[in-house]
């Protein structure tokens, strides 16, 4: 009764469960911290700033997306940011054309676009594999796993690269997914998939028998698996679900920029674990919700745009987003206890 009562607590009297009280709780923050910013950013309050504010973080709440899914399982994956930089390498020298230049970097498999694509993908959803082996039948600690399986995924990508970049004897097409925009606007076709997948993901989350499995394997693992849940083979799936996600963020960044880069995405995964603390994601599990994950993005966006709006160098913008964060966090568990009080 423990378990189930952390997973989805009963509203009593008409009062809201906690989950929605945090996302409602970290809304009314965002509101403040956009406030802030207005007043202190010349013309911060512009609509075409508030679109920015979305749609230059794409690729990070598509990211969270998976990461919010292992989090809630009480499980970490690290990897996404290789897998990023390792699904556009592989891409791009997927589809170079095969034997064309004396240049080693200009040459590929010559593989039709869909089809490059498509084995990218299947690499991705490999490492995801590969950390869901050692974390869910080997029982390792995720946090372990994920960062190895981060370093090998780099170290793949910066051998095909030579530790420069790949971005030579590509077709035109390449380049058309990753720049493609909605008609009408200069909205791009990846914010169009990453609003997708945020209704699909919270479709699963609140609708589905697996996304209330998710929960349940958070709240308590052994529970889980005594009322006949299949543990093992659910955080498997989540693994590559998180690993085919990054995967897809991958082939779009490199169709955008039309290139293959071991650097790219430096740094991805600790992003997407702070926008889903910041939406109230439990580090324990069992507690959390993509919603939540979607408005802590949309509030790292606004601080590292103001910022770079006060004109502030990179360490003060990197000090001042651990700042808000950690002030955030704090201010939520504190909303939480008194609540519960």
């Amino acid at each position: 009764m423990e378990s189930s009562t952390r997973v989805r607590e009963p509203s009593i009297g008409g009062r809201m469960n906690n989950e929605s009280f945090i996302t409602l709780f970290m809304i009314g923050v965002l509101v403040v911290v956009f406030g802030i910013a207005c007043i202190a950013v010349p013309n911060f309050y512009l609509p075409q700033n508030m679109i920015n504010l979305i749609t230059n973080n794409w690729y990070t709440i598509i990211v969270g997306i998976g990461v919010t899914f292992l989090l809630i399982t009480g499980n970490f994956d690290m990897s996404v940011g290789g897998v990023i930089a390792l699904t556009g390498v592989l891409s791009v020298y997927f589809c170079q054309g095969a034997n064309v230049s004396q240049n080693v970097l200009a040459n590929g498999l010559g593989l039709p676009y869909g089809a490059a694509v498509g084995l990218a993908l299947l690499c991705a959803m490999s490492v995801g594999a590969i950390n869901a082996f050692f974390i869910a039948r080997l029982k390792v600690p995720s946090i372990i796993v994920t960062l190895g399986t981060m370093m090998l995924a780099r170290g793949v990508a910066q051998v095909i690269t030579r530790g420069a970049q790949r971005n030579t004897s590509l077709p035109d097409v390449f380049g058309m997914l990753g720049n493609m925009t909605i008609k009408g606007t200069s909205i791009k076709l990846a914010v169009l998939v990453m609003v997708v997948l945020i209704i699909v993901a919270y479709i699963f989350e609140k609708m589905t028998v697996p996304g209330r499995r998710t929960y349940l394997i958070g709240a308590n693992a052994e529970a889980a698996r005594l009322s006949g849940i299949k543990v093992a083979r659910h955080l498997s799936l989540l693994y590559i679900l998180s690993a085919l996600l990054a995967g897809i963020t991958g082939i779009l960044l490199a169709s955008e920029f039309k290139s293959g880069m071991s650097s790219r995405a430096m740094g991805v995964e600790f992003d997407a674990l702070v926008i889903s603390l910041l939406g109230g994601v439990s580090i324990a599990g069992g507690f959390g919700s993509v919603l939540g994950m979607f408005v802590g993005a949309i509030i790292l966006s606004v601080v590292t745009s103001a910022a770079t709006g006060l004109l502030l160098s990179p360490d003060w913008q990197f000090t001042l987003k651990g700042i808000v964060t950690f002030i955030a966090i704090v201010a939520q568990r504190y909303a939480l206890d008194k609540r519960k009080g």
